[in-house]
């Protein structure tokens, strides 16, 4: 029996690949109730709060009509950085970065900033 060992790489990509078909369901697996999303809004805390946070997101990169770049990926014990830049019908995101903190497999604490030009 082949086990598979879940590393923050391995869960920022299910994060990436669940964000890139706006699969809601998938995403949240991601996360826990203790889960704190900050962004330049504030801090979201919870599975319902950042699950709203994601449908909202979803409404600005449509997967199907999105393309999406990642400039740098650094990956370090429990811990993710990411810097990218996307465009889609709604928005253009010049550049953004992404951070995150890893344990157990999930999420616990993730921050997001970007410059977003609305359409």
């Amino acid at each position: 029996m082949q086990t598979s060992l879940i590393t923050p790489e391995s869960v920022f990509q299910h994060h990436l690949d669940a964000f890139g078909n706006n699969d809601i369901e998938e995403t949240m697996k991601d996360y826990t109730d203790q889960s704190e999303l900050w962004t330049p809004e504030g801090p979201i805390v919870g599975l319902q709060a950042i699950s709203s946070y994601f449908s909202w997101a979803f409404t600005l990169f449509p997967k199907d009509n999105t393309t999406f770049e990642l400039i740098k990926l650094i990956a370090k014990h429990n811990k993710v950085y990411v810097v990218w830049r996307a465009e889609s019908p709604v928005v253009n995101v010049s550049m953004a970065t992404d951070s995150f903190e890893m344990s157990d497999g999930k999420i616990v604490w993730h921050s997001t900033a970007g410059q977003l030009v609305n359409k």
